[in-house]
This record gives C-alpha cells, structure tokens and sequence, in this order.
C-alpha cells in the first residue's frame, strides 16, 4: 500500500526534455535545505498545484541554496 506524501517549495528549476521532464522542488524543513527532483510524467505523481507566482529574472534559481531566511524569499508576481 503506498500513502500520499505532500511535498510544498519553491520550483528552483525546470526541465523539459519530453516525457523526460522533471523540476526540482526547494523547502526548508526543520531547518536544513531539501530539495527534491520529481519527474513530470511519473506515475507516482498524484498532482501538482501551484500555490503562488514568483517575479524572478532567471530561469534556474540555483542561488536560493546559499540563501537563508528573509532574503530566500521570492517577491510576488503582481498581476
């Protein structure tokens, strides 16, 4: 039996190769930085929601990891 395991963060990156495609999903927990691969077409899957819209000049936003606290976060996208 598998069980749902939710999984909330900031998309730090996109790729899209296909039925290849995956992102990476960045999130503080406890303390300590996780981020997590998911490949887009899996089944394991069950959905992807989007929370909010971040305004970011940048495709990959690798630099959040060398980031902590207020300055980690994103602003919000206006419209």
């Amino acid at each position: 039996k598998e069980r749902l395991q939710a999984f909330e963060g900031v998309v730090i990156a996109k790729r899209n190769r296909g039925l290849h495609s995956a992102f990476t999903v960045r999130k503080i927990s406890n303390g300590e930085g996780v981020e997590r691969v998911f490949q887009t077409h899996s089944p394991l899957i069950d959905s992807v929601a989007v929370k909010r819209r971040g305004a970011v000049r940048r495709a990959k936003l690798y630099y959040l990891r060398e980031r902590s606290g207020k300055s980690a976060r994103i602003r919000e996208k206006l419209n």
